[in-house]
């Protein structure tokens, strides 16, 4: 009877929940306004729905939700800020092998782990959206309950153990994403901005100008962003007792589909996998990983992710099979078993990964290490406790070209994205830095005046060519 009981207040609860979300969603986009992208529907999935998500879902079940609202196209959308519009300060970046990243903010495996929602975190404002981890079998990941919140601390836990609908289904929903994306062109905000064009010159002379007026002083021009990335990260199989056979079988199904690849080898909640971040069996992996690779038509950059609970000699080892074997480079860090003497949650306790704000200081340090022992020459994607524009301007300072967010957006909401931008844009602004290469590696005085000096040799060489 009590289960019985639970199932309905549960199902009252999600059910009631997406009738308020959708509701508010009605009423904001028949509004006259920039719709997903204004402040006001912004205010609304941030201050109203996510904190009412948080307070009647489970932490799963609100994940769970979240993608199905994302999916449906429900979510907000990138609100621009000024200085990004008027190219006063740029936050793409040139990335391994030619990529370029359009902004320098990312959205984080773990997210969306299948690849259902990708067009629509797309359009959130990340310059780059990872999915996964995905594995080659299916498999249903640890018992629930499996994920928790610390919110006095603005951390979450979670044991998940790479639940994964497997790569078959994986390969299918990303095979439906690059041609509906080819269809549309591959710029569907363009295409909107120009239906709106259409709909305002329909009113006429006074009415329209003083109208378009209006609507630029209340809801700013949105900026047509570039072509968003689309990463693939790669785990392995909970069974699978081979080292290398799942990543190659990864790279393999999947690899022309991703404008980069991620080797993931640090997450706690499967057993052993870890074990893989040692000397020899690192070396092995990433040497097969790259041979897999390099026989594929559009070679993506290959990238490998670590933990933060390595001690300095690991750190060093890693950084050493890396630049020996070529690879594109590091995501840094994974989810941590450590459980730092701050923590007040009485979440803190749960077995599995840590994340949000306790580790970002610890993942920073991480960064800023594993730059150092790279003599900065291998890319760096800074993750970990990031939830304002100043913690990505730490994270660049220490080292990494790019940062991914996941965690603080169960508290901050999907607006957290435009947020972050415009306050990144603003900081660098103040320090006189318009292009985030002038900020990566500053907190390295040698090795970043090395960088900016070749950089600049590069630029003249190119301009005595032409």
């Amino acid at each position: 009877m009590n289960m019985l009981r639970n199932i309905r207040d549960k199902t009252i609860k999600t059910a009631g929940t997406g009738i308020l979300v959708v509701a508010g969603i009605e009423l904001t986009t028949k509004l006259p306004s920039e719709g997903r992208s204004s402040q006001l529907y912004h205010d609304l999935s941030d201050k109203f729905a996510t904190p009412l998500i948080r307070k009647l879902l489970n932490p799963e079940d609100a994940h769970n939700a979240a993608i199905y609202f994302v999916k449906l196209g429900l979510a907000p959308r990138f609100r621009t800020n000024t200085l990004e519009s008027s190219q006063q300060v740029s936050l793409s970046i040139q990335g391994p092998k030619g990529i370029t990243f359009p902004n320098v903010v990312g959205l984080a495996a773990g997210f969306d782990k299948d690849g259902v929602a990708i067009q629509g975190l797309m359009d959130l404002g990340f310059g780059f959206v990872e999915i996964g981890s995905v594995t080659p079998r299916p498999q249903p990941g640890n018992p629930k309950p499996r994920m928790f919140r610390l919110e006095e601390d603005l951390g979450v836990i979670n044991r998940f153990g790479f639940n994964s609908i497997g790569m078959a289904a994986v390969e299918q929903n990303l095979k439906e994403f690059r041609e509906q994306a080819a269809s549309k062109g591959g710029n569907i905000l363009a295409q909107e901005e120009e239906q709106k064009k259409d709909i305002l010159h329909t009113m006429g002379g006074f009415v329209f100008h003083i109208g378009k007026k209006m609507w630029g002083m209340i809801f700013p021009q949105r900026h047509v962003r570039g072509k968003s990335l689309l990463g693939v990260n790669l785990g392995k199989n909970k069974t699978s007792t081979h080292e290398t056979q799942d990543y190659e079988d990864g790279i393999m199904a999947l690899g022309r589909y991703a404008d980069y690849l991620v080797i993931n080898i640090s997450s706690p909640n499967t057993p052993g996998l870890r074990n893989l971040q040692k000397s020899e069996p690192i070396r092995r992996l990433l040497k097969s990983a790259i041979q897999k690779r390099d026989t594929l038509e559009n070679k993506p950059p290959l990238f490998v992710k670590i933990a933060p609970d390595l001690d300095p000699d690991e750190m060093k080892d890693i950084a050493l099979a890396v630049m020996e074997n070529n690879v594109d480079g590091i995501l840094v860090t994974n989810t941590s078993n450590q459980r730092p003497y701050s923590l007040i949650s009485k979440n803190r306790v749960e077995t599995g990964g840590l994340s949000g704000l306790p580790i970002r200081d610890m993942s920073t340090e991480c960064i800023r290490k594993m730059y150092e022992l790279t003599e900065g020459k291998v890319f760096i994607v800074g993750i970990g406790g990031v939830g304002s524009g100043h913690d990505v301007y730490e994270k660049l300072k220490a080292g990494a070209s790019v940062v991914q967010i996941y965690s603080r957006m169960v508290y901050e909401g999907p607006g957290l994205v435009s947020r972050i931008r415009r306050e990144l844009s603003e900081l660098m602004m103040q320090n006189g830095q318009r292009h985030v290469e002038d900020v990566v590696g500053l907190d390295h005085e040698e090795i970043y005046w090395k960088k900016r000096v070749d950089r600049f040799q590069v630029v003249r060489l190119k301009k005595e060519k032409n």
